[in-house]
């Protein structure tokens, strides 16, 4: 089958069109057939070397795709070949087929088409399942970085479906209005004092809750736009991974700073996730409260166009390769 491969892990050039033996369901897998796979800034950190698989896991790229049943593994009852899906992957998704545990697959939302679908599982399992370790309630005042991406966009509607007040940093003034047109009440550019501003906006309280991609870079000045009791939930190294903090002032706010991964979670987290986005997300899609980001379709022979892309800091929303379909 066809499959980005990455021999040695580097810039755009790392990444190669070749074939590779096509994955075979063991007991209680699928076999997909690929339709779209999301891209994500976690392809990037592994095309560079800095986020390996976890261990026994397809070293091909891409941790969200969507497609067709193809088979499925001994045990499997709830999937049939000729289904369609959408994949919640620790890898595989830049390929032909790809391979998942039965448990982390459900059907698109009513309506959608797959390719659309292939960037919305990662996003709102990410989104949903760190809300969850953050306790986010109606009421409360949401941070979220990067509120014109993929997750930041989904984030801010969730949110104020849950009924909670948005704030969101971006960076041009088309990325803010984007944001407020998705519902942020708070849209600061993150090239001026956004810690200040968000707390002239919050009458000097500041934010309950912080949705944090960019890592070390924004340590320092998130516990300081923390609310008392304020959590934080670091999904991002964006902005590194070595950062400083004055620990005086976390203690001063009671505040909590939690660092999780998707990808690294057990396949019965993840299945449980994926269930819990089936039962609360899709609803909230099929009747608009949350509608999927814009997005930018780019064939998969045109990996390289996707990452540079990405990369670029320009795109608006999510990305999704599109697979041929001969």
């Amino acid at each position: 089958m066809h499959a980005v491969i990455v021999t040695t892990p580097g810039d755009l050039d790392a990444m190669e069109l070749g074939e590779i033996p096509t994955p075979q369901p063991e007991p209680g897998e699928v076999l997909v057939r690929t339709v779209a796979s999301g891209v994500n800034r976690a392809d990037i950190l592994q095309r560079k070397g800095h986020y390996p698989p976890p261990r026994g896991v397809t070293d091909v790229i891409g941790l969200e795709a969507s497609g067709i049943v193809e088979a499925v593994g001994a045990g499997v009852t709830q999937w049939s070949p000729g289904d369609e899906v959408v994949a919640l992957l620790s890898g595989g998704g830049y390929a032909e087929f790809f391979v998942a545990p039965a448990g982390q697959l459900i059907a698109p939302p009513p309506g959608m088409d797959l390719v659309t679908a292939a960037g919305l599982l990662e996003v709102a399992a990410t989104v949903v399942s760190n809300m969850d370790v953050a306790s986010l309630s109606p009421g409360e005042t949401l941070l979220v970085h990067g509120g014109s991406g993929g997750i930041g966009t989904f984030a801010i509607q969730y949110a104020k479906a849950l009924g909670c007040r948005v704030a969101t940093t971006a960076g041009t003034d088309a990325k803010l209005e984007h944001c407020r047109q998705h519902g942020a009440e708070i849209a600061l550019d993150y090239h001026e004092d956004w810690v200040q501003g968000l707390k002239d906006a919050t009458d000097g309280k500041g934010a309950d809750v912080i949705l944090d991609i960019m890592g070390a870079k924004y340590l320092e000045m998130n516990v300081k736009a923390l609310a008392r009791r304020g959590r934080m939930v670091v999904i991002g190294m964006q902005g590194g991974t070595k950062g400083t903090l004055n620990l005086a002032l976390l203690l001063q706010k009671m505040g909590t700073i939690t660092a999780t991964s998707l990808r690294f979670r057990s396949a019965q987290e993840k299945a449980d996730i994926c269930s819990r986005v089936a039962d609360l997300v899709w609803p909230m899609v099929a009747d608009g409260r949350i509608k999927p980001a814009p997005e930018t379709r780019i064939g998969f022979r045109d990996v390289r166009k996707a990452h540079e892309l990405l990369e670029s800091g320009d795109n608006l929303g999510k990305i999704v390769l599109v697979h041929d379909q001969d």
